[in-house]
């Protein structure tokens, strides 16, 4: 690398170049570069220019070298918010900063470039090594970076003649190109489409132009495609179902048929819940793909909710079938004796139900029928002694605590208060020694 004695002061007809471009007269500090030669190494100089008080004051900041892994930083700082230059020498900042020296620092590379329009752009043309580079055509601000990989990919010059310009420093698309006669055809295909970095579905990375030309797509398709499958891989139907039937490497395949059939993933998704659960062998290409997915999405939903209900069916059987058994376990806890009023068990669910339309509260909807047959709580009906089929007052019974949750009447009012003192005082006692016996 050259030394920082080495670096000359700004030649003076570069000084006019950059005051003749440099037509901003804010206070602000403004950025130029210019090329030129340290020790027959090609160099970008970054200049600062500020104005203060009716003059105009330009000085060197930064030094690039094509073939330096380090750069000289001068009066500059480098933050998030950007780069702070100090002017003290100047005379413009009353304030000498750390940074504010006057001497020459060496410095990472990446960190000190800022965005400066180089005022002889075409000087690099004149190295033998850097006469086809077309480096004076391309528009960022990263241009040593480009000459850079120019040494490695001389290819950079075949993305930046077809107008690429924001390729030109992609690796992975230069490598390819290199290799690949076929792929450098298809570039040229589908030029005018890339010379923007985005598309109307989004942006041309160097990932998805790889994947449009390994599937033979344009790449208005690919990319397209590349966002759908991207969004199919984050998809709720997708991760939780579809994954297990279709793996990531058929995706392609799977969006092609959805986009054929005129379909989405969700309806897909039913299709396939529907189809695991009638048993069917999704390995089947019949059953993954059928040829017409809306006729066959249909009858499978339609077998799926005629096997769910016989198996409701079949649930709702063993439901009755336990429920029975533990109104008769506990049918001792019936009270029918000289009293005004007696206690009935719930024989079925079709007895809560009947209760609570009747007596319009919820002991028929709330799931009351599956704690009972798992003997969680038990559920009685009081009933006048001289109207024992009319509905009254429901109570529930806590089998864990032998104590009274719930007793309510009509529209969930609370019952007379001889109902709750027979209920509370004779009932209650009567069902608790009852239980001991049961036990």
């Amino acid at each position: 690398m050259f030394d920082r004695k080495d670096i000359k002061p700004i030649p003076k007809y570069i000084a006019e170049m950059i005051k003749n471009k440099d037509k901003n007269y804010s206070n602000y500090v403004r950025f130029y570069a210019y090329y030129t030669t340290i020790k027959k190494e090609l160099v970008k100089i970054t200049v600062a220019c500020k104005n203060f008080e009716k003059q105009w004051f330009c000085k060197q900041v930064a030094v690039h070298g094509v073939h330096s892994d380090t750069c000289y930083v001068k009066d500059m700082e480098y933050s998030l918010m950007g780069f702070s230059v100090g002017w003290y020498k100047q005379g413009i900042s009353q304030e000498k900063r750390n940074y504010d020296d006057d001497r020459w620092q060496t410095a990472e590379d990446k960190y000190y470039d800022p965005v400066a329009p180089i005022v002889n752009r075409k000087y690099p043309l004149k190295f033998e090594a850097y006469k086809y580079s077309c480096v004076d055509k391309y528009p960022y601000a990263d241009a040593i970076k480009y000459l850079r990989i120019y040494e490695q990919y001389p290819e950079t010059e075949y993305l930046m003649k077809l107008g690429l310009y924001h390729l030109a420093t992609n690796k992975s698309i230069l490598k390819k190109a290199r290799k690949d006669k076929a792929f450098r055809k298809w570039l040229i295909a589908n030029a005018e489409p890339l010379k923007n970095e985005y598309g109307n579905y989004g942006y041309y990375s160097g990932k998805t132009i790889l994947f449009s030309y390994k599937e033979n797509l344009s790449i208005v398709e690919g990319l397209k495609i590349a966002i759908a499958k991207d969004e199919l891989l984050k998809d709720y139907n997708y991760k939780n179902y579809v994954s297990e039937i279709i793996p990531a490497s058929e995706i392609l395949d799977f969006l092609n048929y959805l986009d054929e059939q005129k379909t989405g993933i969700s309806s897909y998704a039913d299709y396939l819940r529907a189809c695991q659960y009638l048993h069917l062998d999704m390995t089947l290409p019949k059953n993954r793909y059928p040829k017409d997915f809306k006729h066959w999405h249909d009858v499978r939903i339609d077998e799926y909710h005629t096997a769910q209900a016989l198996e409701d069916e079949k649930k709702r059987k063993e439901l009755y079938k336990q429920f029975t058994q533990i109104a008769n376990k506990y049918s001792l806890l019936e009270r029918n004796m000289n009293d005004d009023y007696a206690v009935i068990i719930a024989k079925s669910p079709t007895d809560l139900i009947k209760e609570g339309k009747k007596l319009n509260h919820c002991v028929g909807r709330m799931n009351y029928d599956q704690k009972f047959a798992r003997e969680e709580t038990l559920i009685f009906f009081v009933r006048n002694k001289d109207a024992i089929e009319t509905p009254f007052v429901t109570l529930e019974y806590s089998l864990k605590n032998h104590k009274i949750l719930q007793c309510y009447a009509d529209n969930d009012t609370k019952p007379e208060e001889q109902v709750l003192e027979f209920v509370n005082k004779k009932w209650l006692p009567y069902a608790n020694r009852k239980i001991r016996k049961i036990a």
